[in-house]
């Protein structure tokens, strides 16, 4: 998949999810400056942001087009049928989540907040917010997830294979990675839009 043309499969330009996510925060950028469209509803606006600052950090969301990011892949996940999107989606977290978190969410949230605060991930807070210019930055992060899909996500998966204990002891350890840079990485950009600060960034006009 390349960034340089970004479409959706009918040729629509912006509707990939880098796009969605500089489109989304440009629109924010206005209401902040006062120069909004009335076309746009800024709720809106900061509901599809998270949601495809999600979706950016989320490998498979940037997999490839001709299995459409994995989905095509059918397979088995310990012991139920699932696709290699929804793997990277929520199997992962889910038996994480049932495995070490007590099937309890506030649980991994904590966990995953403590490691970017003061635990393994806290030296490399502020490489992950840097960002200048949100182009840039959406290119970054979409081609962290394109590197990550193609070593970690396609690797060694077959359709119909059966993914277990290796595949998730591997992997999960990326998908709490990569749940926690695209918070901080929202959170900058939230923080720049409405917090106490003048610092920006160059955005599409």
């Amino acid at each position: 998949m390349g960034l340089g043309d970004c479409h959706d499969p009918h040729g629509v330009e912006d509707v990939c999810v880098a796009g969605a996510v500089q489109n989304f925060t440009s629109q924010l950028v206005h209401y902040r400056e006062g120069s909004a469209d009335r076309r746009y509803n800024m709720t809106e606006a900061l509901l599809f942001l998270s949601h495809f600052m999600g979706d950016i950090h989320q490998p498979m969301h940037v997999g490839f087009t001709s299995d459409e990011g994995g989905n095509t892949i059918n397979l088995r996940w310990f012991r139920h049928k699932s696709n290699l999107h929804h793997v990277w989606d929520r199997e992962i977290v889910l038996t994480a989540l049932s495995d070490y978190y007590e099937k309890d969410m506030d649980l991994l949230q904590k966990d995953i907040e403590g490691n970017f605060t003061d635990g393994i991930w806290s030296s490399d807070v502020s490489s992950w917010e840097h960002c200048d210019d949100i182009l840039s930055c959406v290119t970054k992060w979409a081609v962290e997830s394109i590197n990550i899909a193609c070593k970690w996500g396609y690797k060694g998966v077959d359709p119909g294979t059966t993914l277990a204990d290796d595949y998730f002891d591997s992997r999960m350890p990326i998908v709490m990675k990569r749940i926690a840079q695209g918070g901080v990485r929202l959170a900058m950009i939230l923080n720049r839009l409405f917090g106490d600060t003048d610092e920006g960034f160059a955005i599409a006009t």
